[in-house]
């Protein structure tokens, strides 16, 4: 047994938003445990850019371009997926976007925004990659949570609420599809070393605040996640299911 427990050897992953960051270091992960991936994005250069990079390390790594919001697109791209590599086994549910403002000024059109990228759209795209699973009575799906899925900062409400919908919606699925033999939890990250972050590292005082707040005392590097997504992608976790992990450097440990 040992550590084929953890081989995803012809397993099917999508993750979402894979161009970069999370995403990014979550494909290299699972396309070296065996997995065949297709990374997604709405940009075609970044897409084009970061498959290439992938493949160049030999791993068997495809892109699908479309806009998770768009629930046509979804459809469409999600069932050629499917007619190319004949099943999803895998779904990573990782994009995302933040915007920071004061909750008063919060512009209705950009909460909308982020609603619709980091929660909807996570709804969008496991309807439609479940029915697969429903019908082969397996699968795994990894929703990417966050500290705001349990505690807030100031100017960050509407990712915030995003990511706590997200926490809600990945328990929700574990209850209504456990019947089917589907697996899906939440990966909660620390903060971490990421182009969206990038504003905050680049803050003196802010780096100084994360890296004093966390036991750790540093940022998380995307790598570090992989373990976990490993684990929640493979045989190893299938009697678990309805659970967020955190890989945060024992943040959410200590006041």
């Amino acid at each position: 047994m040992g550590t084929d427990l953890f081989d995803l050897t012809g397993k099917v992953a999508l993750i979402t938003g894979a161009t970069q960051g999370i995403g990014f270091a979550l494909a290299r992960g699972l396309a070296q445990a065996g997995a065949r991936v297709v990374i997604n994005a709405r940009n075609a250069e970044k897409l084009e850019r970061a498959v290439a990079k992938l493949t160049g390390e030999g791993l068997a790594v495809s892109g699908s371009l479309f806009d998770l919001t768009n629930p046509d697109q979804v459809r469409t791209q999600v069932q050629a997926i499917e007619a190319e590599f004949g099943h999803i086994d895998i779904l990573v549910n990782n994009a995302g976007i933040q915007r920071r403002m004061p909750l008063e000024n919060f512009d209705e059109a950009v909460w909308q925004e982020v609603l619709n990228t980091n929660l909807t759209a996570v709804f969008l795209v496991t309807k439609q990659v479940v029915q697969g699973m429903i019908a082969r009575k397996s699968g795994k799906i990894i929703n990417i949570c966050s500290l705001m899925s349990e505690l807030a900062r100031p100017t960050v409400a509407a990712y915030t609420a995003a990511k706590g919908g997200v926490k809600q919606l990945t328990k929700s699925m574990a209850v209504e599809w456990a019947k089917h033999n589907i697996q899906a939890n939440g990966l909660g990250p620390g903060y971490i070393l990421t182009e969206m972050n990038q504003p905050l590292i680049d803050d003196p005082k802010f780096n100084a605040w994360v890296c004093g707040r966390t036991p750790a005392g540093r940022w998380t590097d995307p790598s570090e996640l992989v373990g976990t997504a490993v684990f929640l992608a493979s045989r190893a976790s299938d009697f678990v299911t309805g659970q967020i992990i955190y890989v945060d450097g024992g943040i959410l440990a200590t006041l």
